[in-house]
């Protein structure tokens, strides 16, 4: 079965914007099935363009804005 995006439902989703970088943090229902998070990174370009980009490492400031979101999140599963 392919993914399907019209099954794909946001419950939840909040960002923080750094230096250059966007996190999002989401949580996410495919076909009324559990509710799965997810963080996202993307990179933000000087023309404002954005690309996503790979989590990878989180920096200590990335960590500290990201946990309140993280537990908003929880709350919304």
């Amino acid at each position: 079965m392919a993914y399907d995006s019209s099954l794909d439902e946001k419950v939840f989703s909040k960002s923080w914007d750094g230096s250059g970088t966007r996190l999002i943090v989401g949580v996410y229902s495919y076909n009324k099935g559990a509710k799965k998070m997810q963080i996202s990174r993307e990179l933000i370009a000087d023309e404002g363009r954005s690309s996503f980009a790979k989590l990878g490492r989180l920096t200590k400031e990335e960590l500290e804005a990201v946990l309140p979101l993280l537990r908003e999140a929880l709350e919304a599963m």
